[in-house]
Order: structure tokens, then C-alpha cells, then sequence
């Protein structure tokens, strides 16, 4: 993949997750420097996981940290943002839940494809299952992190069609790429189909099987 497009979709991935960080990190009542800190790993967290795992020293967060720089840039816009037309939030609570879920999927779509990318370039595109792996924990790895640290059950356990929709994504990338087809639909079609999955599992309450009204009493 061309090095100036990872880049390109890279940093909006991180913008997108930064916000969804932020705006966790404000749900919570944090104040700036923790809003900060939440952005920025759920910018970064994926990828850093990602890098440790393809024995990547030091992680490339810390070789170039211009993707830290602008997942703070973008934390510290969200926190103004909503600091300044907070008032005019008419829902506040779906407006929160809508933005978080849209720059989400934005996240989870664009770096299911660069981390599966990334296990490719570093030769281990023969290996279907890691190459696949690393693109979903790139993917939900930030989002996990961000979740522990904010006291809540890491969304992707629990809630809507979240790690399946970049599995689908990354796996479509990976065996796209597999078959020679043209470059640009190997990249957009998976982040389009994870993106689109993402938005809709929740308008449509599309969620995996779980055990509903099941209470154990403690004897």
C-alpha cells in the first residue's frame, strides 16, 4: 500500500478515535489533562499493540510521534468544542452516543486495514491468521484500553457488532490483497463495509446471541 495513503487514512483514523476518547473522557467529567490522556490512547493503543506483537522496537508511536501529536491537538479541539456549544446540545446524551458511535466505526474501519497492512509489509503475509489478528486488534485495541481506563465494560463484550465488523473488514483486505485486485478497492472497500456494518448494527439493534433475564443467586 502507497506510504503517503496509510498516512493520509492513518491520521483520520486517529482524529476519529481521539474524538471518541475525548468525548468518553467528558462523559466522565475529566478534566482536560485526563481528557488528553483518553484521547490519546485511544488514538494510539491499537497500534501500539499492533507493534508489540509484530516485534516492532520501539513501537512507531514513539519513532514519529506526529500521530501523538495530533490525536492531542484533536482531544484538545473536542474539549473546547464541547466546552463552548455544550449549551446548545438540546440531547446531550445522544448526541455524545451518536458521535461517539460514528467516529467509531470511522476508527474501526480505517485501521482494521492498516494493521492487517502493516503485518503484510513486515512478511508475514502468508499467515492469513495473524495478519487478520493484528488488523482487529489494531482496530479495537485503543477502544478496550479507552473503555478500562473509563470504568466500563469494554464496549466491544457487550454491545452492537463491534470486533465482527473488523474481522469482516480485515479479512476482506487481507484476501483482496491476496488475489491482485486494483490497490485503491483493496483499502476503501473493507473500510467502507466495516464503517457501514458499525453505523448500522446499532439503528437496526443488530447485537451477537447473549443469555437475556439470566440471574444467579448467590447462596
Amino acid at each position: 500500500m502507497d506510504t503517503n495513503l496509510i498516512t493520509i487514512i492513518e491520521s483520520i483514523g486517529i482524529i476519529a478515535f481521539a474524538i471518541t476518547g475525548a468525548i468518553v473522557a467528558i462523559k466522565k467529567g475529566f478534566d482536560i489533562f485526563g481528557i488528553i490522556v483518553l484521547g490519546v490512547i485511544t488514538a494510539v493503543g491499537g497500534g501500539a499493540i499492533r507493534d508489540i506483537i509484530l516485534g516492532i522496537e520501539p513501537p512507531f508511536m514513539f519513532q514519529n510521534p506526529i500521530y501523538v501529536i495530533l490525536a492531542f491537538i484533536t482531544s484538545c479541539l473536542s474539549f473546547l468544542c464541547v466546552r463552548v456549544l455544550h449549551f446548545k446540545f438540546k440531547k446531550k446524551r445522544r448526541f455524545f452516543s451518536d458521535t461517539i458511535n460514528f467516529f467509531d466505526a470511522i476508527g474501526l474501519g480505517i485501521f482494521a486495514v492498516t494493521g492487517a497492512n502493516t503485518a503484510i509489509a513486515k512478511g508475514y503475509g502468508d499467515m492469513a491468521f495473524l495478519c487478520i489478528f493484528v488488523g482487529v486488534i489494531s482496530a479495537i485495541g485503543g477502544g478496550m484500553l479507552r473503555d478500562i481506563l473509563a470504568k466500563k465494560i469494554p464496549f466491544v463484550l457487550y454491545k452492537d457488532i463491534y470486533a465482527i465488523a473488523a474481522i469482516i473488514g480485515a479479512s476482506m483486505f487481507y484476501y483482496m490483497q491476496k488475489s491482485g485486485l486494483n490497490g485503491m478497492l483493496c483499502v476503501f472497500a473493507p473500510i467502507i463495509t466495516t464503517i457501514s456494518i458499525r453505523v448500522l448494527a446499532p439503528i437496526y439493534s443488530l447485537h451477537l446471541p447473549k443469555v437475556v433475564n439470566f440471574e444467579i443467586k448467590d447462596e
